[in-house]
């Protein structure tokens, strides 16, 4: 959900601050390990923008999307659910941050390194899940804050770190003159990144409570995983070279 930004001046401070902390510091925790030629704050804040910027195009697709599928099949059932995690909400939320990442990153002189990859892509998502953090919290309060920063606002960081390495090697091969083995990283990049948030929504959707620990389980091993790929890529991190044109 958009908000405006002078709508701010209405609001509880703490609310917001409850809201906005936790993406900062993952952003903050994400440019530290990026050991080698850190990125310029223009850069990085133009992402954070950019993530924003995703969420308005998201939630009309999101719409458009729910009122189409909802004319075709039954809601509340498990291909609803599905349907609408995977293809609805995951392809809009991740194929926006994508392509506003890639139009901005992709022929910028500043990436010249692997590890960058995931750096614009984490810092894209944050600020996507930033300003989807500020809605839910202004909708449902302080206890949905304190949910989404160990969930949802992590999570985005998460799906951001897996899309981020393959968009990386995806710029080491394209410097290699690999243009088809690019090509298929950045397919790679984006449907790696839709799949786990698809999964993530999808098992998070999940009611009965026999099967709640599957969405816990899904969480723990996703954040370990992420975690685990960002030390890996940040202490193996490779120049690339500037792209020819």
């Amino acid at each position: 959900m958009f908000f405006p930004f002078f709508y701010f001046f209405y609001l509880n401070p703490i609310l917001i601050a409850a809201a906005v902390i936790p993406a900062v510091v993952l952003l903050v925790k994400v440019y530290k390990v990026d050991h080698l030629d850190k990125e310029s704050p223009r850069l990085l804040w133009n992402l954070v923008v950019r993530g924003v910027i995703a969420t308005v195009f998201a939630m009309l697709t999101e719409w458009i999307g729910e009122f189409v599928l909802s004319s075709f099949v039954q809601e509340q059932t498990v291909l609803y659910n599905f349907l609408l995690y995977f293809i609805v909400v995951a392809v809009s939320e991740e194929g926006f941050k994508y392509l506003l990442m890639k139009q901005r990153t992709w022929k910028d002189p500043e990436f010249n390194f692997q590890f960058d990859g995931v750096v614009y892509a984490v810092f894209v998502s944050l600020g996507f899940a930033l300003w989807e953090n500020i809605s839910y919290v202004l909708m449902y309060g302080f206890g949905t804050a304190l949910i989404r920063a160990v969930t949802a606002v992590p999570g985005h960081a998460c799906f951001g770190v897996f899309m981020g390495a393959w968009y990386g090697l995806a710029k080491k091969y394209e410097s290699y003159g690999m243009h088809s083995q690019s090509k298929t990283c950045r397919v790679v990049a984006l449907l790696s990144s839709i799949v786990l948030h698809g999964c993530y929504d999808f098992t998070a959707s999940i009611e009965n409570q026999n099967y709640a620990w599957i969405f816990v389980a899904f969480v723990v091993v996703m954040f370990i995983v992420a975690f685990r790929l960002v030390k890996k890529l940040s202490q193996n991190d490779r120049y690339v070279g500037r792209m020819q044109w």
